[in-house]
């Protein structure tokens, strides 16, 4: 027999002493009240025997339940005897019918104050009290019903402390609606020594540091708050349940706003999470971005009340909570540390992807584990072991993945162009060439050479594209992206440029650091609009304006992915931005050349095109890359509503109309088709 199974078996003799001994108390108390004398009236010697045997399992090795309960909470002998009085009431039938003989009222087969005055020795009136153990940690049910005295309401053990009496112990289920379990993570790098390592370096040692300022605080009266700084929520919890699970406690999580508003149902919520955590090992992990000032206020009483250790989900420490606190920056495992997560969940298959994944996405170790598994999945099912896609579908799983944060911060563009489509001059082509060189050979340049040892800012990869609407930007964006195989996101610049003080600063950290998470392209189309030039400071509002153009400077230089921006005015953008940038690739307008290579390449091989179409005509009209794919398309509907081909007159006819949408000049005769064009294309 273990030793639970032994503390369970003194337990229930303890209870049924307890019940004996009240019993014996009630009916000698019943035949004091009682007139006719009942015959069976137990003596002193019986009721103290009964005592003593109840006393004896009480200072056992192994104390009861009410024991614990009673130490726990402060309970006084008194108290004790109390509570025992109502237990029985939920333990043995009898009782009620012993209560009612006592307090010689068929009418109250029920617990009272007043009966207990009388049945116990040394009866304390502070139990009355709100402030009293008793009622403060609402061990029991009153039921005062209109101006009844409460010596005399009907009394009731709480049901969650009978079954904490009888040996069970569990989370009050008043409070699981709010509560959530946190899942304790199996490791997916077992540790190689003596030592529980199983967590990246990185993260093992914020959770030595959390691990020892708990251990000064020991001596403290309230454990300190631990803020858990950083936006990857995931990482956040990992560390809070291996804390949790190092110290023997169970780390339930609940979102701010699960908080009670009403006075009343906070108190009750407030003052049962206090008596968990004193009946059970627990831990809370609280998410509290996004929370109104009401709910912080919430959070600080309930906080300052709090006796247990209680972890603080935050991005940054704007969120005052209370003084008692101590932060640590929880972040994703290192590039380094994923590359050995993804070795590790790979078991050997796709072996020269886990450094190209690491440097190009950050996972935590749960994503990591759970991708992995996607990628094997067809070798577990006996498909063949050389299957050629099992790398493909894994760097798209990862790019499906990682998309699930920035699908709420910007549009993804869907990438339709590829190099042979782009037409450029040369020297665009080769500074286009190189930006996708260095985005894909930047972690070898970086780690592996060492240059980010010598760098502390423009470790990101930065670039400006200029020139007038349609001269090909968004284009030349979407063919690095699709030579890279990572996704393209345009920045909606509406959803980020608040005129509230302080909120683009913190839509910018938002949008950047789920990009980098994510891998992806950031191109940030009419840029002069957020990236203009600093004002000079007349009030508090071009103070704001500044501070939040500083912060996007630093932010794009620290940026680990690509960054595009997209302006047609180039000088409208800050100089000192602009300075900073790698790369500046300018989008001359199209000459006659390039216009004539965009015609030939405009339309697709099923798009039924007339052979007389005279490409060489048509580069005549200063049109850029965009409006000749306008002209290109119209002409392509205005032939399909005849059902035929696209001719010249069709492309001539929707060049004409694009034209006037243009509000440019033009003469007629340029748009007068007859054969003998045709004839030279």
């Amino acid at each position: 027999m273990n030793g639970q199974a032994n503390w369970m078996e003194n337990n229930d003799r303890y209870l049924a002493a307890m019940v004996a001994w009240i019993h014996l108390r009630l009916k000698r108390l019943a035949a004091r009240t009682d007139d006719k004398k009942s015959p069976a009236i137990p003596d002193n010697a019986t009721i103290e025997q009964a005592h003593q045997e109840k006393v004896k399992l009480e200072n056992s090795e192994l104390p009861p339940a009410l024991m614990l309960l009673g130490n726990a909470l402060g309970l006084s002998e008194f108290d004790r005897h109390v509570l025992a009085l109502c237990t029985a009431m939920e333990l043995n039938t009898q009782t009620a019918h012993l209560c009612a003989n006592a307090q010689n009222n068929p009418d109250k087969p029920y617990p009272t104050f007043a009966l207990a005055f009388a049945l116990f020795d040394d009866p304390d009136w502070g139990v009355l009290s709100p402030h009293a153990p008793l009622r403060h940690w609402r061990l029991l049910e009153i039921n005062q019903p209109g101006v009844q005295p409460l010596t005399g309401a009907a009394l009731g053990a709480d049901e969650r402390i009978v079954n904490y009496l009888k040996g069970l112990n569990y989370l009050d289920d008043r409070l699981t609606p709010l509560l959530d379990p946190v899942q304790h993570e199996s490791p997916l790098v077992q540790p190689d020594n003596d030592r529980d390592e199983t967590l990246p370096r990185s993260q093992q040692q914020v959770l030595d540091n959390i691990l020892e300022q708990l251990k000064h605080s020991n001596g403290e009266v309230r454990v300190p708050v631990i803020e858990l700084l950083g936006h990857d929520t995931a990482s956040k919890r990992l560390v809070a349940g291996r804390v949790a699970a190092v110290l023997g406690l169970n780390l339930q999580s609940m979102n701010i706003k699960m908080l009670p508003g009403q006075m009343g149902d906070f108190e009750t919520f407030t003052r049962l999470w206090q008596r968990e955590s004193l009946l059970m090992p627990l831990a809370v992990y609280i998410q509290v971005d996004g929370a109104t000032d009401t709910e912080k206020v919430q959070l600080r009483r309930f906080l300052e009340r709090s006796n247990g250790i209680v972890f603080i989900d935050l991005e940054d420490t704007k969120t005052e909570t209370v003084r008692n606190r101590f932060s640590v920056e929880i972040n994703k495992p290192t590039p380094e540390e994923q590359e050995q997560l993804w070795i590790a969940a790979l078991q050997g298959q796709a072996s020269d992807q886990p450094q190209h994944l690491a440097e190009q996405f950050s996972f935590n170790q749960k994503d990591i584990k759970r991708l992995a598994n996607i990628a094997l999945e067809p070798l577990s099912k006996n498909e063949s072991a050389l299957n050629p896609t099992i790398e493909q579908n894994l760097w798209q799983a990862c790019r499906i993945a990682a998309r699930a944060g920035m699908e709420q911060l910007a549009r993804r563009i869907d990438i339709k162009a590829d190099w042979e489509q782009l037409v450029l001059p040369p020297e665009q082509i080769s500074l286009l060439h190189q930006i996708t060189d260095q985005v894909a050979c930047r972690n070898r340049v970086y780690e592996d050479w060492g240059f980010r040892e010598k760098m502390n800012r423009g470790l990101g990869i930065n670039a400006l594209f200029s020139g007038e609407s349609g001269t090909g930007k968004t284009m030349a964006a979407e063919v690095i992206a699709d030579a890279l195989k990572l996704d393209l996101y345009r920045i909606d610049l509406s959803s980020v440029v608040s005129k509230y003080i302080g909120e683009t600063e913190k839509n910018l950290r938002k949008l950047f650091d789920t990009a980098e998470d994510s891998g992806a392209i950031l191109f940030f189309d009419e840029a002069d609009a957020l990236f203009g030039k600093r004002s000079e400071v007349k009030d508090s509002h071009d103070r704001y304006a500044n501070i939040e153009i500083n912060y996007l400077l630093q932010r794009m230089e620290s940026y680990r992915g690509l960054a595009i921006l997209a302006s047609n005015m180039k000088s409208a953008l800050d100089k000192a931005f602009v300075r900073r940038l790698r790369f500046i690739v300018d989008f001359p307008f199209p000459g006659v050349a390039e216009r004539k290579e965009i015609w030939r390449k405009v339309f697709t091989a099923n798009t039924p095109v007339d052979n007389s179409v005279n490409y060489s005509h048509l580069a005549k009209f200063n049109l850029t890359g965009g409006n000749i794919h306008n002209v290109a398309l119209n002409a392509a509907f205005l032939a399909a509503q005849e059902d035929g081909i696209v001719t010249m007159p069709l492309l001539l006819n929707a060049t004409r109309t694009e034209f006037k949408k243009l509000e440019r000049p033009m003469k007629e005769s340029d748009f007068r088709w007859s054969e003998s064009i045709g004839m030279v294309k």
